[in-house]
């Protein structure tokens, strides 16, 4: 009896993914496992790109346990959910790895029961390619985009995608400083 593709799919996507779990958190690759999708963010297939992929935790996260002491029942150790999306923790993941270089963009890349992994496109800001590339050259002067929530996940988690009338209260952020200086 032959497979659906349906089945095939389902079977490759299933074997990859555990050949991703043994791997480490943050792993570079060769080359994107999506190239359209990598392509459509700003990545080109030349020096000074490179591709990480990054597994992230899945479900909510706790609270330390205190030392010493009883714990109340009611102190809140569970379901605790982080202020960030995901998507901007696997790329603060990647540059924390990769120091030298900065976050372009990301995207998702498969999830299982317990992680999820994301696929980072770092790019390097002194590679000559790049400084003489007009379209990515701009990429030099941004520093710490990921750190500011500059990157597209992190505009999104602070409600930035949002346009028109409504959203004014948003801008520059809902977290961000009062500028008048109160």
């Amino acid at each position: 009896m032959t497979k659906s593709w349906r089945e095939d799919i389902a079977g490759n996507e299933r074997s990859r993914l555990i050949r991703w779990r043994h791997e480490n958190t943050v792993t570079r690759l060769g080359k994107p496992t999506r190239p359209d999708k990598a392509r459509r963010l700003g990545y080109s297939a030349k020096t000074g790109f490179v591709i990480v992929r990054v597994r992230v935790g899945k479900g909510g996260s706790k609270r330390e346990m205190p030392a010493r002491g009883r714990a109340p029942s009611k102190m809140g150790l569970v379901k605790y959910s982080p202020k960030l999306s995901q998507r901007v923790i696997a790329e603060q993941r990647a540059a924390k790895k990769y120091i030298g270089l900065e976050v372009l963009n990301s995207y998702f890349a498969g999830e299982d029961g317990r992680s999820k992994w994301f696929e980072v496109i770092l790019v390097d800001v002194n590679h000559p390619q790049i400084r003489s590339d007009h379209r990515i050259s701009w990429i030099a002067n941004a520093k710490g985009r990921v750190r500011r929530g500059l990157t597209s996940a992190g505009k999104k988690s602070r409600g930035l995608h949002h346009k028109g009338s409504g959203v004014v209260k948003n801008r520059p952020s809902i977290g961000a400083k009062d500028n008048k200086g109160k």
